[in-house]
């Protein structure tokens, strides 16, 4: 049993989620009555769980050990991972108002949908001062977010080495917890595709492909225009051949590892090709794993405004800002494991009203299609790390007057 568990372990996820969603439909189509919707169910379930408690203790323990002084050295990249981020999210935004698409949900909103931009705020306010037992208990997201940072930077404060030390010993346990219930997950789209197959046959997968064909048009968008051109304003000076290596050596090979932490090694080995101070992108590369999250913030407003399209909600034009904020804010927390943005979602969604039972389901379908979603996804998050690390440094060696080559 030891060694099959450990094939498949080590097999790549994303090969055993399209057999999952391979035998999902074909038993949903031949055998709808034997009931497999069951373990769509208990992993939506498991996430549901373990997505309140993530969010949390990453934030706290990010905050805790944090560097001194991070933000005065390294401004400029920090201001360009999340102009870029922030950017990422409006073109989400537009692309959703453009080209609005719909998901299946097996369960209806309850109670109406907010009225505007004063009972948003409202709503906002309230939920960031919400008990955090309570907050955590109810996946109030906003709440959790709020008290994570207030405890994060009050720990950071007053904590010694060993109290960071334990923080992120929890961060990363919780962090082995979501890996293990991500590593169950073709067995959950299984359930999850049966149960769609069963009900509604293979024309679900046609709306699912109208979604990919959303989030993938803009991820494109942001990857080949928005930030070149942030690049090019900062640089005054033709950007492409910078992003195309940046994809070619970082973005390719982000694509199939699908975990930015694990692109680091080549993120500065690119940077060292690129001539770039150590000391600098020794440590702005991996802030850019962690903050630099433009497929992320994409994933999760996407993902919200197709479940408010779904559930007949109209999203205003300021309220929609307000999620593309909370969608940056959001991103710069995602896990580091396969799917992490996904764990989110329900956060922006909570925003607007939608309720955790029915985020949770849009969740589920975004590891439906994360096979291509979640890999181009961490290719764009990754080469942006080197593309915006090199800006930053570019336009130092530029009012020293060095020579910049690409």
């Amino acid at each position: 049993m030891k060694k099959v568990w450990k094939k498949y372990s080590e097999t790549n996820l994303v090969i055993r989620i399209l057999i999952g969603l391979i035998i999902g439909s074909v038993l949903g189509l031949t055998v709808p009555q034997i009931g497999l919707g069951i373990l769509g169910d208990v992993f939506v379930g498991a996430l549901k769980a373990i997505a309140p408690i993530l969010v949390f203790v990453l934030v706290v323990s990010s905050l805790a050990n944090a560097g001194e002084g991070i933000g005065k050295r390294f401004r400029t990249v920090i201001f360009l991972y999340m102009l870029s981020t922030l950017m990422a999210a409006f073109v989400a935004v537009i692309g959703s108002k453009l080209f609005p698409v719909t998901v299946t949900l097996s369960e209806t909103a309850e109670g109406a949908a907010p009225n505007g931009i004063g009972e948003v705020l409202q709503t906002l306010v309230l939920n960031m001062v919400s008990n955090p037992v309570k907050a955590m208990a109810e996946a109030n997201y906003t709440g959790i977010l709020t008290w994570a940072v207030i405890l994060g930077l009050a720990l950071k404060q007053i904590s010694n080495d060993n109290t960071k030390i334990t923080l992120q010993n929890i961060a990363d346990s919780v962090t082995k917890a979501v890996q293990w219930v991500i590593n169950l997950a073709p067995f959950g789209i299984m359930g999850l595709v049966f149960n769609s197959v069963s009900q509604n046959g293979l024309s679900i997968f046609t709306q699912y492909g109208k979604l990919l064909a959303l989030l993938v048009g803009c991820m494109l968008a942001v990857a080949l225009i928005v930030d070149p051109l942030i690049a090019a304003i900062c640089l005054k000076r033709n950007p492409y051949p910078l992003v195309f290596r940046c994809f070619k050596d970082s973005g390719l090979t982000a694509f199939f590892t699908r975990s930015s932490a694990a692109n680091i090694p080549i993120n500065m080995a690119l940077c060292e090709r690129l001539g770039l101070d150590k000391d600098m992108y020794s440590v702005s590369i991996p802030l850019g794993a962690t903050i630099n999250m433009d497929g992320a913030a994409i994933t999760i407003t996407v993902m919200s405004l197709a479940v408010a399209n779904t559930l007949g909600m109209q999203v205003d034009i300021p309220t929609a800002f307000i999620l593309s904020v909370i969608a940056t804010l959001g991103a710069c927390g995602s896990s580091g494991v396969a799917g992490g943005s996904l764990l989110l979602i329900p956060m922006a969604c909570s925003l607007l009203g939608i309720s955790n039972d029915i985020a949770m389901q849009a969740v589920a379908i975004g590891f439906i299609i994360g096979v291509v979603q979640d890999s181009l996804e961490t290719a764009i998050n990754s080469s942006g790390d080197v593309l915006f690390a090199a800006t930053a440094e570019f336009m130092e060696w530029q009012k020293e007057g060095k020579e910049i080559k690409f």
